[in-house]
């Protein structure tokens, strides 16, 4: 926040509405107060987006026009974004979007801001302004709770509900809000009017906490993680999951909602495909899903290799970590396994159809089959047949 690009932004701005017509806003503002990272600086200010660009336009500070429509105009300074939104109040709003209007009383922007703790605000100067007067209090106390009515402020977007997990699993400690937490068990079937693409987004980011687990139990006692994943099993396994990838300094959102997936390849597959996930989520899911009875903590170093030939080093290691989740036992031989798999690299087939060819068969299935055989051969010999073995082996 007190970099050269970002002073030049705020500066930018001052020197067209006057010092403090732009503030700090929200995340940053938490995450400065909290000592969390830093990523987005998202900046507030009573100029309107016309008056924005133009004091941009007059810093030489370039910018792009991404949401007009919303009051929003993103800085780019030093090749760093910085969305600077004009002061709003809400005029309508349907549950998913708001209509607004501009206005310069920084109290009303604040209004319509989910909790206390991101509606805060501070000066280039460092000084904080947090008009609902709680909000630095949360903070620094790990309260998550809703500026004014909670069922007021869920009824603007029903994304808050998700929201209040998700901040509930990076800041909360102690109980949740009951207010909050009433509120969101009361309109949780709001939920089903989101797009995918934002419920996905906010579940993955709740997922990528260190420790979800309290969040997520508070979501399924709530009703809303059944509106936005039905298929859901309980919590058992997504909870042994996060204790075994806290030991490992570990955190896969990815494979934390794996494990909330019942134990099939196509129900995961569906799951993902509902949820708008990337074509590599999908694949992932799909294939770390199928509960595999041949990955265990007795399994020998030589089965622990055809396996990991057989699936790849990450199907195994998903499978492997799921399946520790859900059986338990000594974690030392869980280790060792996963040690294995990550230093494993993988062998190369030492046959081609080339030497298929030169053994006498005619391009076609037979060569393809006579390979699959000639590899299986070599798998179950733990790779260890030379390459005149197999030439041997495919003759036969």
């Amino acid at each position: 926040m007190s970099a050269p690009s970002t002073r030049a932004v705020i500066a930018a701005l001052d020197a067209r509405g006057g010092p403090g017509c732009a503030r700090f806003v929200g995340g940053c503002v938490r995450n400065a107060l909290v000592d969390r990272p830093i990523d987005d600086i998202d900046i507030a200010t009573v100029l309107t987006p016309d008056e924005v660009m133009a004091a941009l336009t007059e810093a030489g500070v370039r910018y792009v026009p991404t949401g007009l429509e919303h009051g929003t105009v993103t800085a780019v300074a030093d090749g760093r974004p910085y969305e600077v939104t004009t002061l709003r109040r809400d005029v309508e709003t349907d549950g998913r979007r708001a209509v607004v209007a501009y206005t310069t009383d920084w109290g009303e922007d604040a209004e319509r801001r989910d909790f206390r703790l991101n509606a805060l605000y501070m000066d280039g100067e460092g000084l904080i302004y947090d008009p609902t007067g709680e909000g630095v209090r949360d903070a620094l106390a790990g309260r998550i709770v809703f500026v004014g009515d909670a069922e007021t402020r869920i009824r603007e977007d029903y994304l808050r509900i998700l929201r209040f997990f998700r901040f509930r699993a990076w800041f909360g400690r102690g109980a949740a809000d009951a207010a909050g937490l009433a509120a969101c068990a009361a309109l949780k079937d709001g939920l089903a009017r989101l797009s995918a693409e934002r419920v996905s987004k906010e579940l993955l980011k709740l997922l990528a906490a260190a420790d979800p687990r309290q969040a997520a139990g508070e979501m399924a006692g709530a009703g809303a993680l059944a509106v936005i994943l039905p298929e859901a099993r309980p919590l058992d396994r997504l909870n042994a999951l996060v204790d075994i990838q806290l030991g490992l300094d570990q955190v896969d959102a990815d494979l934390r909602l794996a494990a909330l997936l019942p134990g099939d390849a196509e129900a995961a597959a569906a799951a993902a495909h509902r949820l708008r996930l990337s074509n590599a989520q999908r694949e992932r899911l799909a294939a770390a899903a199928p509960p595999d009875a041949e990955i265990g903590p007795s399994m020998t170093p030589a089965e622990a290799r055809k396996r990991l030939y057989l699936l790849g080093a990450r199907t195994f290691e998903d499978r492997l970590l799921l399946a520790w989740a859900e059986l338990g036992g000594e974690g030392e031989a869980w280790r060792g396994l996963l040690r294995q798999a990550r230093a494993w690299t993988r062998p190369k087939f030492p046959l081609t159809g080339h030497d298929a060819a030169a053994a006498g068969l005619k391009p076609g299935p037979e060569v393809g089959q006579a390979l699959r055989r000639v590899e299986a051969y070599w798998i179950d010999h733990d790779f260890q047949p030379s390459r005149e073995a197999l030439l041997e082996q495919l003759g036969r």
